[in-house]
């Protein structure tokens, strides 16, 4: 048992601390929001998990680690009044040092969740955009600052499925794809529920969570926007990317090759998507894709007269949005075994790849296939 562990071995396997190491500095070359790492320290003393491993310390690092279970604790412990007020003395560390704008509204408690409502579900809105999967997504491991935080059973989508479940502990699917949304607003209401000795009014703290929905919404509307290259919006978007997420589902396209395939598709303006589209041979049923590149050409259409008929400007615009480099399972799988050799010749290689996502690259072409067969049995849980 360790000084900071439940009720167990407390310590870190080299597979997780890789992992983490691996994943919070590609999620930072992504532009999402995110914890770094600095460094891996590994060590021959063994450790149970499903097996004995090796141990090791990763060197995380953030502006703050305060957590919504962080004000859960004090507030669970009625530490809520005289000079034992340690809700109080926590809340108003964050706001004075993260919030400040916070500390000049009328109640700067409701302000401070307000704010963190909104980091919240602008955080979540980029997780969805790149098929991100957290994988365990309570209240302790959600940052008072909108940081992606603890990189456990994380994963990103390989074949769409809304309801993927990355983590092989979730038998319920709790934190699948779809439902992360929705789950970090009931975090929020939790984190409201434990201000509310600060609070103080239901309405108010209602009031301060009640936007998570539209600004959520509006951050995923952009997103996918951006995702299919269209700088304006009109009435019949929202059909066009509902009938996408349909195709998604139930051909299990690879979700992130698909969207950086899809940034050539302009090159078939004029003609009907062929046999031999790199696009449409993701697809199971091509026809039906066809019948929806059908109105995606059409909206296509709308976007070249407003750019003047540049569609190189929508490839470049759709290249910066859609990675073509995600940190996949077997890819983090295949640095980790070499790394118990204590070769981290593919840890290094890795890094470097995931650093530049967006960038073609073309010496790493095989960091952006399609995962082999073998990639579909891979499990993570909590310990991974």
């Amino acid at each position: 048992k360790t000084p900071y562990s439940r009720m167990g071995d407390g310590r870190a396997v080299l597979r997780s601390s890789i992992r983490e190491f691996l994943c919070s500095e590609a999620m930072h070359a992504l532009g999402i929001p995110t914890t770094r790492a600095l460094s891996v320290v590994g060590s021959d003393q063994p450790i149970v998990r499903e097996t004995v491993e090796t141990a090791a310390v990763i060197v995380r690092m953030s502006p703050s680690f305060v957590r919504f279970g962080s004000f859960e604790h004090w507030s669970s412990r009625n530490r809520i009044d005289g000079p034992g007020d340690q809700l109080r003395v926590l809340a108003d560390h964050v706001i004075d040092r993260f919030y400040p704008e916070a500390r000049e509204a009328k109640n700067p408690y409701q302000a401070l969740l307000a704010a963190v409502t909104e980091r919240t579900a602008r955080l979540i809105a980029q997780w969805q955009a790149v098929g991100f999967c957290h994988g365990v997504m309570n209240t302790d491991n959600m940052s008072i600052l909108g940081l992606t935080l603890d990189y456990g059973p994380f994963g990103f989508l390989d074949g769409f499925d809304a309801y993927h479940i990355c983590n092989h502990s979730d038998q319920q699917g709790r934190y699948a794809y779809a439902r992360q949304p929705a789950v970090a607003r009931w975090n929020l209401y939790c984190l409201g529920e434990a201000l509310m000795p600060l609070i103080e009014e239901v309405e108010s703290a209602e009031a301060a969570l009640a936007p998570f929905t539209t600004i959520f919404s509006d951050a995923m509307d952009d997103a996918m926007h951006a995702k299919l290259g269209l700088a304006s919006k009109r009435p019949e978007d929202e059909a066009l990317v509902d009938g996408l997420y349909a195709l998604l589902q139930e051909s299990h396209a690879d979700f992130t090759i698909f969207f950086r395939r899809l940034c050539d598709f302009d090159a078939q303006l004029e003609e009907p998507a062929r046999p031999g589209s790199e696009v449409r041979d993701l697809f199971l049923d091509r026809e039906r894709f066809d019948r929806w590149a059908v109105d995606y050409r059409a909206r296509l259409a709308h976007e070249a007269q407003a750019r003047s008929g540049n569609p190189e400007a929508r490839r470049i615009a759709m290249r910066a949005v859609n990675p073509k480099y995600i940190l996949r399972n077997h890819l983090a799988e295949e640095a980790i075994v070499e790394a118990r050799e204590k070769n981290f010749s593919g840890v290094e290689l890795l890094l470097k790849v995931l650093q530049r996502p967006f960038d073609e690259q073309p010496e790493h072409e095989r960091y952006a296939d399609l995962p082999p067969t073998w990639a579909s049995a891979l499990e993570v849980s909590c310990s991974s």
